[in-house]
């Protein structure tokens, strides 16, 4: 009885090894893309929060952000954590006051879940 035991157990563990086989690329796929999903809500967020710092110091602030220049300078140091240029935000004044808007282009890291690059962008206005 104890041989065919020890038997059974050394048959089933190559099952084992093409499960784990099966299933690990499919739980790899799934880990990296709820990782690469939170990537992307941080980046709108700190997006957001850029542009919304900016057009508030636009339209209080004239020592710092009196030109639009300097305005976009600023949203890039209120971008925290993102590799981004001022090229990538837009200030001007509209009815509502200051207006910035930025767009950044956003990669999937795993290309599964949508390839190529997706555009994130932000508006925001503050009275003046």
């Amino acid at each position: 009885m104890m041989r065919r035991i020890g038997k059974q157990s050394r048959f089933s563990s190559g099952a084992v090894l093409i499960e784990y086989a099966i299933l690990l690329p499919a739980l790899l796929l799934f880990v990296l893309g709820i990782m690469d999903v939170g990537r992307l809500i941080w980046m709108q967020t700190t997006l957001n929060r850029a542009v919304e710092a900016a057009a508030r110091c636009g339209a209080i602030n004239t020592t710092n952000c009196g030109t639009f220049t300097q305005i976009q300078s600023y949203a890039v140091t209120q971008a925290f954590g993102l590799t981004i240029t001022s090229a990538a935000f837009t200030a001007s004044t509209a009815n509502c006051g200051v207006q910035v808007v930025a767009s950044f282009p956003f990669v999937f890291v795993t290309p599964f879940i949508a390839p190529g690059t997706v555009t994130l962008a932000a508006t925001a206005c503050y009275p003046s």
